[in-house]
């Protein structure tokens, strides 16, 4: 039944009608054949930072450590009142498959630590730019991600389902029982976890972003029923519906300022190559179909076996190559005035790194710079120095999300460095 539901849902939006056919920004010009190179599993290894080394900003900005000491920082909310949310959290690998890391060399490039699931609060009490007090703000969940205040509830999406918890502003701690809205797809096959959150313009909706179990639906197309979506549905849990479908792994959302336009960035599917396949940023369109598991593109995966659902003719293709294997999950607009004028409306994306490539491939921040709410080129580097030695695979930290602070500078949490980064305008 989950099978013919998710069939079902797709061919819904099939009826609507909304085939792009053509890239309208920036994709790649053309993309090699499967398996032109073989495939690779090329983790780094995370040394970490030392003392008084920062990443790279571009000339005119000034990086430092905005707070560090966490348990795998993963994603950031600012609140109403500009307290700073940190969810901490991981993928609670069981006991076997840490073992498996390990003998494959995973655990040089990823915590394999059971997953701190808490979220913490930073306040910058003097407004000096650096947060005094840090508290533990809710704790005891299930590998919370995203998060969001919607009036007088704050919600936080755990990898199996939606909670809301009342609040009111400046509290420094969750202290009310909380509910569960709606369960979200996780149990074994759980590939792809976070669970992001973002409001609608008007606040008359949330949205919830779920990765794909799997690589290609190779464990059955039953078992992703409700994933590789963006999820739609009414602050008070009801209305549950898939607003979007065919997205393998979308991670971060945003909308592009002085539009009602959805952005999302995704993490295509590995094992095809150094350079299939590229993620990428796109618009969302509702009831759209982004291609996965059966397309990407534009070409088919001959290695779907699920039978293509008549969604395949309606296939919109993404607006910009981000390359390939790069782990593309972080993404905020920038929205404030502290920057220069180029950045204003442009998008700021967190590429957390390959394990797919020979070569490695992401490790840093990118910038996408936008006009009159569409990408005008492909992104360019903004944040580096990620990668410590490309040869030898060392890499400082991995960047995970990206946020825009109340003061205009931007936030990058590092996850297997347990640092949160913060980059200024001016020196």
């Amino acid at each position: 039944m989950r099978y013919i539901f998710s069939v079902l849902l797709l061919l819904l939006s099939a009826s609507v009608g909304l085939a792009q056919g053509k890239a309208r920004a920036v994709l790649s010009d053309s993309l090699p054949a499967p398996h032109a190179t073989k495939s690779s599993m090329n983790f780094s290894h995370v040394i970490g930072w030392k003392e008084g080394e920062t990443p790279k900003a571009p000339e005119g900005f000034t990086v430092v450590r905005y707070a560090d000491g966490f348990d795998n920082p993963r994603w950031l909310y600012t609140t109403p009142n500009g307290d700073i949310l940190v969810a901490e959290s991981n993928s609670n690998h069981p006991f076997l498959e840490r073992i498996g890391a390990h003998i494959i060399g995973a655990s040089k490039s990823n915590s394999l630590r059971h997953s701190a699931d808490r979220i913490t609060l930073l306040r910058d009490v003097d407004g000096d730019g650096k947060p005094e007090i840090r508290k533990v703000f809710l704790k005891d969940l299930n590998q919370p991600f995203g998060m969001l205040i919607l009036g007088d509830w704050f919600y936080v999406a755990n990898t199996d389902g939606l909670w809301r918890y009342p609040y009111t502003s400046g509290q420094l701690s969750i202290t009310g029982k909380g509910e569960k809205l709606v369960d979200l797809p996780a149990g074994k096959a759980n590939r792809h976890w976070t669970r992001n959150l973002l409001a609608s313009k008007d606040g008359s909706r949330i949205y919830i972003a779920v990765g794909s179990g799997s690589n290609i639906a190779e464990k059955g197309i039953a078992n992703e029923f409700l994933r590789a979506a963006i999820l739609e549905l009414k602050p008070d849990g009801t209305g549950l519906r898939v607003y979007a479908s065919g997205l393998r792994n979308p991670v971060g959302m945003d909308w592009a300022p002085g539009t009602n336009t959805l952005w999302t960035v995704v993490n295509e599917r590995d094992e095809l190559g150094d350079d299939l396949v590229p993620d990428y940023l796109t618009h969302v369109q509702e009831n759209g179909f982004y291609g996965w598991p059966w397309m990407y593109h534009g070409r088919f995966d001959d290695r779907v076996t699920a039978p293509r659902p008549a969604v395949v003719a309606s296939y919109i293709t993404p607006d910009v190559d981000l390359g390939s294997h790069t782990a593309s999950l972080g993404l905020t607009f920038y929205d404030k005035q502290s920057f220069p004028q180029r950045y204003h409306n442009g998008v700021f994306i967190a590429q957390h790194g390959s394990w797919n490539r020979s070569t490695l491939s992401g490790y840093k921040v990118i910038f996408v710079p936008f006009k009159e709410g569409r990408p005008v080129n492909k992104g360019e580097d903004f944040l580096t120095g990620f990668i410590a030695e490309l040869g030898k695979e060392k890499v400082r930290g991995r960047p995970v999300c990206v946020m825009v602070a109340p003061d205009g500078s931007l936030l990058v949490t590092d996850d297997v460095s347990n640092v949160i980064w913060k980059i200024t305008a001016g020196r």
